[in-house]
């Protein structure tokens, strides 16, 4: 059954279709004339809208222009009293989805019409619940692992994707915050609408505001016309702002007042338009301690933070690492039309027990590189240029110290090390570096000297 408008200014055809209608099951609501029917359409939805199409002041082909853009998922039925073969193309050509003559079959036909349009329209939901299942489901296969901490993470990202709320994705660099975000977009009902990503970190501030929100021609030297900013570009969708923490004060304002009154001004323009768009934000810093050193507005913190999602370093699912390098492997083989099939087991357990302060991206890149220079059907994979130090660092992380035959860079890999317990420290305090400087049994002093050292 669905809920029907109908338009008409003959009481005597509102009334018959009233009543018919509603014998069929049927929600129904009459108005007498388009300007009525325009205000209906603006403030609640129909699955189908009937009217007719010479009326007074407003006809039923405005009504049916009207409908297409403010309720597009509205199929639109047009009757009348008129024989005009003309008038019933240019109606179906404006995006009615049928054509009706008021005779005195018109009940049987129209009931036949609004049974078509109910058809197509649960088809049309079908497939998109058909699409949407797909989609969540690649997805969320584009995040590999099946550690814990990666279900807990899938897990997060099915529960918040159908809220529409702006979320902030917190990770270390190499994560795959981006790949989260296109998770929580594809898992949304927008998964059909575009998803925009933008590294507020790449540009300077002029033309971030310009990349953003569009300009106007003439707003500066160059522009010879007018451009859509990128939250336009968005609309209906998901905008991903990436490394947050990047944009400046300036720029924080002006990103708040659009996050709050969700509407843009272009460079340059007088005009404000509206967007519909989600926001997911990310970064790899400490948000909170930038809010406490004036770096970032406490306001859109909280404006953006609203729910925060935490992507764990590779060191913290080394059990993905297998998952991880073979499924890398296969790709990038691949890629190069090389045999490569396997990994062999003293390769993995150096992989397994490495540090990865790159994470995600850095076993890529290893990966990658390694098939590059690989001739055989092994993949034999160099964690780091400094072989002997890899390997201790490696042996180290597993808990087996000690010295290789061909020696090592013992400076280099102190710092390996030192490096690593500073990282795990600040991932274990939250990012709070006083906290953090305890578990080490440091002063706060000494470890920002440390972290500064080592440009973490």
């Amino acid at each position: 059954m669905a809920s029907v408008l109908v338009c008409d200014d003959q009481r005597s055809i509102c009334e018959m279709l009233d009543i018919s209608l509603r014998k069929d099951g049927h929600r129904v609501e009459t108005v007498s004339g388009g300007e009525a029917a325009k205000k209906k359409l603006s403030s609640a939805n129909y699955e189908v809208l009937i009217t007719d199409i010479k009326m007074p002041q407003t006809d039923g082909i405005e009504v049916l222009r009207f409908a297409r853009q403010s309720a597009p998922e509205t199929s639109v039925i047009l009757i009348t009293a008129v024989e005009d073969y003309e008038a019933a193309v240019h109606a179906v050509k404006a995006g009615a989805f049928d054509y009706i003559h008021k005779g005195p079959g018109l009940l049987e036909e129209l009931k036949i019409s609004l049974g078509r349009a109910l058809d197509a329209m649960n088809m049309r939901r079908q497939n998109f619940a058909f699409k949407r299942d797909a989609a969540v489901r690649n997805s969320l296969d584009n995040i590999i692992g099946k550690s814990a901490a990666i279900e807990k993470l899938k897990e997060t990202i099915r529960t918040v994707a159908p809220t529409g709320s702006t979320v902030l994705i917190h990770g270390e660099s190499g994560t795959g915050k981006e790949l989260v975000a296109r998770a929580v977009h594809a898992c949304s009902p927008r998964a059909g609408e575009p998803f925009v990503s933008v590294n507020c970190g790449a540009f300077p501030e002029t033309l971030l505001e310009s990349e953003l929100f569009g300009y106007v021609k003439g707003a500066f030297t160059g522009a010879s016309q007018n451009k859509r900013g990128l939250f336009e570009v968005a609309a209906g969708g998901t905008i991903f702002l990436d490394e947050i923490g990047e944009m400046s004060l300036a720029m924080q304002v002006k990103l708040l007042r659009v996050l709050q009154e969700r509407s843009v001004r272009p460079v340059g323009g007088a005009q404000e338009t509206g967007v519909d768009v989600r926001v997911i934000a990310a970064t790899n810093k400490n948000l909170r301690e930038l809010v406490e050193t004036n770096v970032f507005r406490e306001d859109l913190y909280y404006r953006v933070s609203v729910i925060p999602i935490q992507v764990p370093p590779l060191r913290e699912r080394r059990d993905d690492i297998e998952m991880l390098a073979t499924h890398f492997l296969r790709k990038y083989s691949a890629a190069a039309r090389k045999s490569i099939v396997r990994i062999p087991a003293s390769s993995m357990t150096e992989l397994c027990a490495y540090g990865w302060p790159g994470n995600v991206r850095q076993l890529e890149n290893a990966i990658e590189r390694a098939v590059a220079l690989e001739t055989g059907s092994e993949l034999r994979v160099e964690l780091d240029p400094e072989r002997p130090l890899a390997r201790a660092a490696a042996a180290s992380a597993n808990g087996h110290a000690s010295v290789p035959p061909e020696g090592l860079d013992f400076e280099g890999y102190v710092a390996q090390i030192e490096r690593s317990l500073i990282e795990q420290a600040l991932q274990q305090a939250g990012g709070v570096q006083t906290r953090a400087a305890d578990l080490l049994k440091v002063s706060y002093r000494s470890f920002r000297h440390l972290v500064k050292k080592y440009g973490i």
